[in-house]
């Protein structure tokens, strides 16, 4: 009678730790960022639970005896594990940075601006009860990557109380390259929009500057309300759109800026038209375009987060107003 060599002791045990790593990460995700997975685009909180649930089954299953793969089943199986390992990798780093206050109170609606959240978007409008929601100039923004849509309430609000609607798209995974088509569900959103500012944040802004540059009224959008605007927080378009972009340009950056450097806005300067506008924030750090705390790699600020919002908040409305009729 032949006896069934079975799975190496090694591979089991590797497998029950990727296993139960899986598990860990899951864990540590949503105790530490739980409020921006259950408020961010469903599709990270989806991902966690379809780990949670493969975690559990390989677990299972790995203590049942199974038996030895031999050639190139046992090479799949090693395979397997290494990609089970990439797959919580890849979770852990998706998990969102969260935001705070004092954009958390600024997610609030009161006489002036009316706050509404869905599954995809914040969306910043002005109150029914004002003079001020006749304007129409709406503002879409991508936020940067893995943060937390709720961190721009506060820089970007002063626009919805100078009556721009402000729509804030969430990401899937917080991937601005994953939520390239939600500018046009905001415009489905807002048909009454006259015209669009578009703008993002770092990795955001790259994809707003693809918007923009499609945003043509005589181009594939044809008939939609135009993109006058692209506005640019740390951030500068992936290719040269200097000749063919149409809308407007506020570039705003921060001189202590460790991701989007100074030496990258300026070199972005020869993307752009030539009758850009450049702003820079003195002072500030890359962090400091939205309320969700440091950021990894940043430059070290020498001035108050307060302070820089306000400067930030105040050149973005004078842009947006602008280019209100």
């Amino acid at each position: 009678m032949t006896v069934e060599a079975q799975r190496p002791a090694w591979l089991t045990w590797t497998v029950r730790v990727v296993a139960a790593g899986g598990v860990a990460v899951v864990a540590w995700a949503c105790l530490t960022a739980g409020e921006a997975v259950a408020h961010g685009h469903p599709a990270y909180a989806v991902l966690l639970g379809l780990t949670v649930l493969g975690c559990a089954l390989v677990l299972w299953r790995s203590v049942r005896p199974r038996p030895a793969h031999r050639g190139w089943r046992g090479v799949l199986d090693v395979v397997l594990v290494v990609a089970g390992i990439g797959w919580i990798a890849a979770m852990a780093w998706c998990r969102p940075y969260v935001a705070v206050e004092p954009a958390l109170a600024a997610m609030v609606s009161d006489a002036e601006v009316t706050v509404t959240e869905s599954a995809t978007r914040v969306e910043l409008a002005p109150a029914e009860n004002t003079d001020r929601n006749v304007d129409g100039t709406a503002v879409f923004f991508q936020p940067g990557a893995k943060v937390d849509a709720r961190a721009y309430a506060a820089v970007l609000r002063p626009l919805a109380e100078a009556g721009h609607p402000v729509v804030i798209a969430k990401q899937p995974l917080g991937i601005a390259f994953l939520a390239t088509g939600a500018f046009d569900g905001a415009r489905a959103q807002l048909p009454d929009a006259e015209r669009w500012v578009v703008g993002g944040h770092s990795l955001g802004g790259v994809v707003a500057s693809t918007a923009a540059d499609d945003g043509d009224p005589d181009g594939p959008e044809a008939g939609a309300a135009p993109v006058v605007g692209l506005l640019l927080y740390a951030s500068y378009p992936a290719g040269d759109v200097s000749g063919s972009l149409t809308a407007e340009v506020e570039s705003i950056s921060a001189s202590r800026d460790g991701l989007s450097t100074p030496d990258d806005i300026e070199a972005s300067r020869a993307n752009l038209p030539d009758d850009s506008s450049f702003t820079v924030v003195d002072g500030a750090a890359h962090a400091f375009f939205a309320d969700y705390g440091p950021q990894p790699g940043d430059g070290t600020p020498t001035i108050s987060h307060d302070e820089a919002r306000t400067q930030i908040s105040a050149v973005s409305r004078r842009f947006v107003d602008r280019l209100s009729p």
